[in-house]
């Protein structure tokens, strides 16, 4: 094939560094926004964070004092900072200093009240609160309890050997016997019984029930540590050690059939088998709270809804201009290139943060617009919405709206939810409306709440249900709700008390 030079006229779409950027900060969440923000201060000399001088606090006024042009009192903060900077400096460390000195006794100009915020938070929650738990909790607590049982050296390998093969629920993830293999490699002539001996003292450690092979046999284990006068206690026994599955399926009456009892005492078996805990690992290893902070703030204010941005997402930034001031614009030095070039940076990354809080605060009052029946009434009146809807409204492109609603969350008085919480199908009704899915699965939830507990209602029911309010739905709909729900069938939900 001869080769030849072609001339073709297009049109292509070039994004510029400063849309790239745009783009790459309104599709961050919180936590990663201010990651980005931290790694720019670090690298950008030029860029700064505007100080919070509303965090110092002058504790004499002089109500002399000039004002501001805005009519607020103007506190020299200069003239504070630099009085304790001098007294700091007058102060000097001895040579001799005492093994049972405090730092106080040394420096006794120290702020009362910066001690005092430096161990009390502002919210007056503890210090402590949700510190972040050790790894393999669970582990360390039986292994104190092992080290703290006097063994012989075969045995306590053997009790090491079953607690590293625990996991985070409290359940053994290897049989017996691999354990035995592995231990023959250390121990030539270690017999099974003797791991079956130490596997029954490792259960009776805290919590009861923990290295079992099965829940059944978890929840003997609890059961077995119960006074042996306690009530129905044998027939308990032998429901989960036999019918475990059949309990699990609400199968009363083969289970009255089987032990031979009637609703009431069936009634009192299954309570006292749910005092035991299937899962006894979940009480040590279990994880902290992890709390989400919103983005921007929905509060209802003299009958009006209200949207503000949350300020401590993103801290307000500003030029540093006595670097700025350095700038020479005639000269083409390297350091004059270096400084001009960061402070084109700075400007198009302040830029990029008021773009995205004006995008994030449009979206958000486009939303709360369409949802202020769900804001003022709750989820049976939450309005079918798509990003469409909102991308139409605000002429902006439906990958925008995405970017903005993901990983995004807001404070309302119905609590924190996140943007996408607020967008959902729609079933047509039978007056030609539409209802949203989220209302139908909040309606779906009210009907099950209030269903007798000897009958609950199937899913072909509860469509009649939504039928007569005019939501016309299909069984296997509701099905899919009741499951995305995470609520069992109607047959595992019948209960006797």
């Amino acid at each position: 094939m001869k080769q030849s030079l072609q001339l073709r006229i297009g049109q292509s779409l070039t994004m510029t560094p400063q849309l790239q950027q745009a783009i790459k900060l309104l599709q961050l969440s919180s936590l990663e926004l201010q990651a980005e923000i931290q790694e720019t201060l670090d690298t950008n000399p030029l860029l700064e964070q505007e100080d919070n001088l509303g965090e110092i606090t002058v504790m004499d006024r002089d109500p002399d004092r000039t004002s501001g042009g805005n009519g607020e009192d103007v506190t020299d903060i200069k003239t504070a900072a630099d009085t304790i900077t001098e007294n700091r400096a007058k102060q000097t460390l001895p040579d001799d200093l005492e093994v049972d000195s405090r730092w106080e006794d040394i420096y006794d100009n120290i702020s009362a009240s910066a001690t005092q915020a430096s161990s009390t938070r502002d919210d007056n929650r503890d210090i402590l609160e949700n510190q972040a738990p050790e790894l393999d909790a669970l582990n360390e607590h039986l292994l104190w309890q092992l080290n703290c049982t006097h063994l012989t050296e075969k045995d306590s390998e053997i009790g090491l050997a079953i607690i590293d093969s625990t996991d985070d629920s409290g359940y053994l993830t290897q049989s017996i016997e691999d354990i035995h293999v592995g231990l023959q490699l250390q121990f030539d002539e270690i017999e099974l019984d003797e791991v079956e001996a130490v596997l029954h003292l490792v259960q009776r450690f805290d919590p009861i029930g923990v290295a079992a092979r099965s829940p059944a046999e978890c929840m003997t284990i609890q059961l077995s540590q119960l006074d042996p006068d306690t009530p129905h206690l044998s027939k308990a026994l032998a429901l989960v050690d036999k019918y475990l599955e059949q309990l699990a399926g609400n199968d009363f009456a083969l289970l009255k059939r089987r032990l031979r009892v009637n609703d009431a005492e069936l009634s009192e078996i299954i309570k006292l088998i749910q005092t035991s805990n299937p899962h006894p690992g979940h009480a040590i290893s279990e994880n902290h709270a992890q709390y989400i902070i919103p983005d921007v703030y929905v509060t209802r204010v003299s009958g009006r809804w209200q949207v503000r941005i949350n300020s401590e997402n993103a801290p307000k930034l500003r030029v540093n201009t006595q670097y700025a001031n350095l700038i020479k614009r005639s000269d083409n030095s390297e350091q004059n290139t270096y400084l001009k070039n960061h402070l084109q940076e700075a400007r198009w990354f302040i830029k990029s943060l008021d773009s995205r809080n004006e995008t994030l605060l449009r979206v958000t009052n486009a939303i709360v617009e369409r949802q202020q029946a769900f804001l003022e009434y709750g989820e049976e009146a939450m309005q079918p919405m798509v990003l469409r809807d909102i991308a139409e409204l605000l002429e902006l492109h439906e990958s925008t709206i995405s970017r903005v609603t993901t990983h995004k969350y807001m404070h309302t008085p119905r609590g924190i939810l996140e943007f996408k919480y607020f967008f959902s199908s729609h079933v047509n009704t039978s007056n030609g409306g539409e209802c949203s899915s989220t209302a139908i699965r909040a309606i779906i939830k009210k009907f099950i709440a209030a269903e007798k507990p000897d009958k609950p209602l199937s899913d072909n029911k509860i469509a009649l249900f939504l039928g007569d309010q005019g939501i016309n739905v299909a069984r296997r709909t509701v099905a899919k709700y009741r499951e995305a729900m995470h609520i069992p069938p109607s047959n595992e939900r019948k209960r006797l008390f």
